[in-house]
């Protein structure tokens, strides 16, 4: 018998299921809403508390300064970058969140560290959630919408013009 005789091949099926419908009552029929306190949404959200551990040994904090609290506000960043570009989180998101704060440079500018230590203060804790939409409300979407290597140079050069800081 010869090995092409007999072979399985591709057939359609006798009947095609109609195409799914959005019928469900927990499915929305509209865009996911957005604004006020209600964040960023996007998908896959919750890998970016996965790449937050690669940079844990990269960050430098300042004396009165909690990772818990750093970690919670460059990930809400972070987030907010990734929904601009409809996906889900990338470790660029997070690079960018970091550096913008100065969290990547040993010797940032002791006004930026100043005032980072007020916006990011107790972050962590679920009752400063007004506090935290504050945070991301300082950067704007010209800040975010840069490449990674532009917001560095431009971190280098002026770093308070990556910031809406009053």
């Amino acid at each position: 018998m010869s090995p092409t005789e007999d072979s399985n091949t591709y057939r359609s099926p006798d009947v095609v299921p109609s195409s799914w419908v959005n019928r469900r009552p927990g499915d929305l029929d509209s865009f996911q809403p957005s604004g006020g306190s209600m964040g960023h949404q996007g998908p896959d959200q919750g890998y970016a508390l996965r790449l937050c551990r690669g940079f844990r040994e990269q960050i430098h904090i300042g004396e009165h300064e909690h990772l818990s609290d750093i970690e919670r506000g460059c990930v809400q960043i972070a987030l907010k970058r990734a929904s601009i570009f409809g996906r889900a989180p990338v470790i660029h998101d997070l690079e960018m969140a970091y550096r913008m704060w100065g969290f990547l440079d040993a010797a940032a500018d002791g006004a930026l560290v100043a005032e980072r230590a007020r916006l990011f203060e107790g972050l962590a804790e679920s009752h400063h959630y007004a506090d935290l939409r504050r945070l991301v409300a300082t950067v704007p979407e010209s800040t975010l919408e840069m490449s990674p290597r532009d917001l560095e140079e431009k971190y280098l050069a002026d770093w308070s013009s990556l910031l809406e800081l009053t």
